[in-house]
C-alpha cells in the first residue's frame, strides 16, 4: 500500500457535474463498517471470542506475536461477517478504524494484522489438527452460551448438504455430477433458531449423507439431558437404516423423507385413482398411515404418505416420510415441511457470509475457512435472534449486513475518548441504541448488595 494510513496521497478529486463538490479519501478516519461495533458489543456480552482464545492453541513462539490470538480470531470472524472473506482484504481492512478497535490491543492505536499474518494464522496455526478440532466444536459451545439466555424446551435439528464450487487446483475438489461442477460438498446441521450447530467440509464427490454420524452424533450428545425432546428432519438422502437406528437408540424423534418404490405405491393405490367428477379448482390432499419394512431394515417402521391432486395435473404428487413420531399424519407432514427453512439458512450463509469462498490450496486450510465462516454466520444470527428491535426482527442476514453493518462513520479522536460519528440512513440513532440496550440485558447481572 502506498500510504500506511490507508489514505490517498493525491489530495482532493473534483467532480465535473458540480465544481463545488470534491471527493477526499481518509481511510484511517472513516469507516464503512461502523455497525460491526454492535456485534463486538454482543461478543463481549456473551464472551464468545474470549472462549475461543482459551480454546485455541497459540503455536507462536518467542516475541513474534504482535497481535493477541483473540485479536487475530476477531479479525477473521468479524471480517467475514462484514463481507471480507478473502485474506487479501486485510491489506485495506487492517487500517479500517472499526476493525482496529474490534481487534483491540495494539491494533486500536496502530493497525490490525496484515495479509501475511492472517494467512499464517488461518492456513498454518488454525489448520493444525488440534485447532481445527477445537474450531469444529466452537459453534456448539457458542450456542450453549446463547441457550443460557433463552433455554429451549426442545431442539429441532435439520441436516442438509450443500455445494461450494471451486475454481482452481484445490486439494480434494472433485467433479460432482449432480451439481455439474468441480466443488466441495459440505454438510450442515442447524437448529430451529437458524444457528449452525456443526458443519464439516468434504470432498466434492461424496454422497450427500457421507460422514453424517460424525456431524450429528456430537450435537445429539451435547443436548442429552439438557432439553426435554430432540427432533430430527432430513431429506431422502439420509433415509438409511443406520440413521434410523442411531436416532432410535438416542431417543430422538425423526421425520425423514423416504424415496418412493413400487411397494410403497401399492400400499396407497386407493389414493392414486383420479377422483370421480369434475376436477376441483383447489388442491386436494389425502394422507395415509401404514407400517413398512424394507429389506435392509431390522424392524418395521411407521410411514406417512401424502397425496396431492393439483388443478390441471393428471398425475398426483406423492411423498413418503418415515417417522417414529406418534402425532397424526397431517401434523407429521407439516412438521417435515418446515425443513425448508434449513435450505433458506444455507442460502443466507452463501449470500451474506460467502461461505462458498474456499479458495485455499490445501483441504485443511479450506476446512478452517468453512469453520470461520460458520462462526461469523452464528455471530450474525445471534444478534438477529437476541438483540434486534421489533421493526427489524425479520430482517435477513443480508439486510442486516447492508443496513446495519455497513453504516458509514467518521472517527474523531479526543484526549479521553474516540467518537464514531455514524450516519443515520437505514438505522437511526434510537434503533441502534435499542440494539445496545438489548445486548446490555444479556450481560451477567452483578450480585445483589448485602442487606
Amino acid at each position: 500500500m502506498a500510504n500506511p494510513a490507508g489514505e490517498s496521497e493525491s489530495g482532493s478529486i473534483r467532480l465535473d457535474f458540480d465544481r463545488h463538490l470534491m471527493v477526499q479519501f481518509r481511510g484511517s478516519v472513516v469507516t464503512s463498517d461502523a455497525g460491526l461495533l454492535a456485534y463486538r458489543e454482543l461478543d463481549d456480552a456473551l464472551g464468545l471470542t474470549a472462549m475461543a482464545s482459551e480454546t485455541l492453541a497459540d503455536a507462536r513462539t518467542g516475541k513474534n506475536g504482535r497481535h493477541a490470538l483473540a485479536g487475530l480470531f476477531r479479525q477473521s470472524v468479524f471480517g467475514r461477517l462484514a463481507g471480507y472473506e478473502d485474506v487479501n482484504d486485510a491489506e485495506r481492512l487492517r487500517h479500517d478504524p472499526a476493525m482496529r478497535w474490534i481487534v483491540g490491543g495494539k491494533a486500536a492505536q496502530g493497525h490490525a494484522a496484515s495479509p501475511s499474518q492472517m494467512g499464517r494464522f488461518e492456513t498454518q496455526w488454525l489448520a493444525a489438527s488440534t485447532n481445527l478440532s477445537a474450531l469444529s466444536d466452537l459453534s456448539g459451545q457458542w450456542i450453549d452460551i446463547v441457550h443460557g439466555h433463552r433455554p429451549p424446551k426442545g431442539i429441532v435439528l435439520d441436516m442438509d448438504s450443500s455445494v461450494s464450487p471451486t475454481h482452481g487446483e484445490q486439494e480434494m475438489s472433485v467433479w460432482n455430477g449432480h451439481y455439474q461442477c468441480t466443488c466441495y460438498h459440505p454438510l450442515f446441521v442447524f437448529n430451529q433458531f437458524g444457528d449452525l450447530e456443526r458443519c464439516v467440509l468434504r470432498p466434492g464427490n461424496v454422497h450427500s449423507a457421507d460422514g453424517w454420524e460424525g456431524v450429528l452424533k456430537p450435537v445429539i450428545v451435547r443436548y442429552q439431558g439438557k432439553v426435554l425432546r430432540i427432533y430430527f428432519r432430513a431429506d431422502a438422502a439420509f433415509a438409511m437404516p443406520g440413521v434410523y437406528e442411531c436416532l432410535e437408540a438416542e431417543r430422538v424423534k425423526y421425520a425423514i423423507r423416504l424415496p418412493a418404490n413400487q411397494v410403497l405405491q401399492n400400499r396407497i393405490a386407493y389414493l392414486l385413482k383420479r377422483p370421480v367428477g369434475r376436477p376441483p379448482n383447489e388442491v386436494r390432499r389425502y394422507y395415509a398411515n401404514f407400517t413398512y419394512k424394507a429389506a435392509s431394515w431390522t424392524k418395521p417402521r411407521r410411514v406417512v404418505a401424502k397425496v396431492e391432486w393439483h388443478p390441471g395435473e393428471l398425475i398426483p404428487r406423492v411423498g413418503f416420510i418415515v417417522t417414529n413420531m406418534s402425532r397424526p399424519a397431517e401434523r407429521v407432514v407439516a412438521f417435515y415441511n418446515k425443513r425448508g427453512t434449513c435450505e433458506q439458512w444455507i442460502k443466507e450463509g452463501k449470500g451474506a457470509i460467502h461461505w462458498t469462498r474456499l479458495s485455499c490450496r490445501t483441504f485443511a486450510a479450506n476446512a478452517v475457512r468453512l469453520q470461520l465462516h460458520a462462526l461469523a454466520y452464528n455471530l450474525g444470527n445471534f444478534l438477529r435472534t437476541l438483540a434486534t428491535p421489533e421493526p427489524i426482527k425479520n430482517w435477513s442476514l443480508t439486510s442486516l449486513k447492508e443496513k446495519l453493518i455497513k453504516i458509514g462513520a467518521k472517527v474523531v479522536s479526543h484526549g479521553r475518548y474516540v467518537a464514531f460519528q455514524m450516519a443515520e440512513v437505514a438505522i437511526p440513532r434510537q434503533m441502534f441504541q435499542e440494539i445496545l440496550r438489548l445486548i446490555a440485558e444479556l450481560r451477567p447481572q452483578p450480585p445483589p448488595a448485602p442487606a
